[in-house]
């Protein structure tokens, strides 16, 4: 068994021989499924400008919303999610195409950006998700190949870098650091307080920073791991689609300590491999986040700030005479990607079409997404102070969203990006 996270004043892991890797994963298979829906529900859609203007008269709003309505679902890469017959075809859609001996990786794309549907088996996010970040291939007959293969991979990673006996300085303060950051993520979250589940996202996390000199290690990413290792492990328990999730199962805490302590360690180490590797792939897209003077981020934040100008510009005034700074303002946005923001199953849903997007969805997409959130509290925003800006800015009242609220979202990020993303002279740069 890999070991368990240290207090921060122990000494460094020893090595230590982990239990041999199991490779009977494969591509699931999906015999039955029940369907359900749920009522839509989201926030107003965002006033785009017309002919220049950011006007948003209530006689006007009715027919931009038809207009957008119409240009999304028209222009998305896929159908939205709404009534129980289109719930039940997307998801037979989804089943059906993981089945494939060959998965056709586009048609994939264009289902996972409307969002996996609820009354699908939890295994269609999980492999849906691997597949489109590129972990796994396509050809289901390879995938208990490169499962066996990349999980026994990363046990040889962490027997090299996190057992040996003896880490340099820097690898002990990474480690120290991680020790303070870790128990800090999702601190609300049970699950997340698990010593089990920390000591996975603290060997995954040790092992990408030592793996990637260049950016190592930077507050904000512990908070990426916990979708990926929250998806893999319920699609690994195989969970009915149609009772709790693992979120509502943990707020009983005698439940959730003895549940966890349960779960085999074969599970455990498989679902810690696939996390760090799709990990791995997430920040590939993203790694100018976090390299010396993340200008990643730096360019996100302009980006935001223009198309808030633009889109927005009564509010973008308020806020910049009131003194906030957009850095200030939406660094953690481009760090964390919202999701400190939002609760978990609201990231999930947002990584849903994230991921579907590629390379663009935690880069350029996100820049649209975090655009739309702004924009919809504007309202509230302009007629707050400096001192009730930040307030409120650092603590939206999110904690009821649904997935709901994140697809309203997505639909405009979508419309912003088709009018501005294309034609960057729209923009101030």
């Amino acid at each position: 068994m890999w070991p368990s996270p240290l207090a921060s004043n122990e000494a460094p892991p020893s090595p230590r021989n982990p239990p041999s890797s199991s490779s009977s994963s494969s591509a699931s298979s999906f015999s039955s499924v029940s369907f359900v829906s749920s009522p839509a529900r989201g926030p107003s859609p965002l006033p785009l400008p017309e002919h220049g203007s950011c006007e948003n008269s209530p006689k006007r709003e009715g027919a931009r919303r038809t207009r957008r309505a119409e240009t999304v679902s028209s222009e998305t890469p896929a159908e939205p999610s709404g009534s129980p017959s289109k719930l039940t075809v997307r998801a037979e859609r989804f089943c059906s195409l993981l089945e494939r001996s060959n998965i056709d990786l586009n048609e994939l794309k264009q289902l996972l950006w409307s969002g996996v549907p609820k009354c699908c088996p939890t295994s269609v996010r999980s492999d849906s998700w691997r597949i489109v970040l590129g972990y796994l291939p396509v050809n289901r007959e390879r995938v208990t190949h490169v499962l066996a293969k990349k999980r026994s991979e990363y046990k040889e990673l962490l027997e090299h870098y996190y057992e040996k006996e003896a880490l340099s300085v820097e690898e002990g303060k990474l480690l120290r650091q991680l020790r303070v950051d870790i128990p800090r993520t999702h601190s609300g979250r049970l699950f997340f307080s698990h010593p089990r589940i920390q000591g996975c996202m603290e060997r995954a996390l040790f092992l990408w920073a030592v793996k990637n000199p260049a950016s190592g290690y930077v507050q904000g990413i512990n908070d990426l791991i916990t979708p990926f290792l929250s998806v893999f492990l319920e699609s690994s328990l195989g969970r009915d689609p149609d009772t709790v999730s693992i979120e509502d199962l943990f707020i009983a805490v005698y439940i959730h300590l003895r549940f966890l302590s349960q779960i085999p360690v074969e599970i455990l180490e498989e679902v810690e491999a696939d996390s760090f590797w799709c990990l791995s792939k997430l920040l590939a897209h993203i790694q100018d986040h976090f390299t010396f003077g993340q200008p990643g981020i730096q360019r996100s934040v302009l980006k935001l700030t223009d198309i808030v100008k633009r889109v927005d510009e009564p509010l973008y005034v308020h806020l910049t005479s009131q003194g906030v700074d957009f850095l200030q303002m939406s660094f953690r946005w481009m760090n964390c990607l919202l999701m400190r923001e939002f609760p978990l199953r609201c990231v999930i849903r947002l990584w849903d079409t994230y991921i579907a997007e590629q390379a663009e969805g935690f880069s350029s997409f996100h820049v649209y997404v975090c655009a739309v959130f702004l924009v919809f509290w504007s309202p509230q925003l302009k007629e707050m102070n400096f001192q009730q800006l930040m307030i409120f800015i650092q603590n939206f009242p999110t904690a009821d969203w649904t997935e709901q609220e994140i697809e309203t979202l997505l639909a405009e990020a979508f419309v912003l990006k088709s009018l501005f993303h294309a034609a960057p002279k729209h923009l101030g740069h």
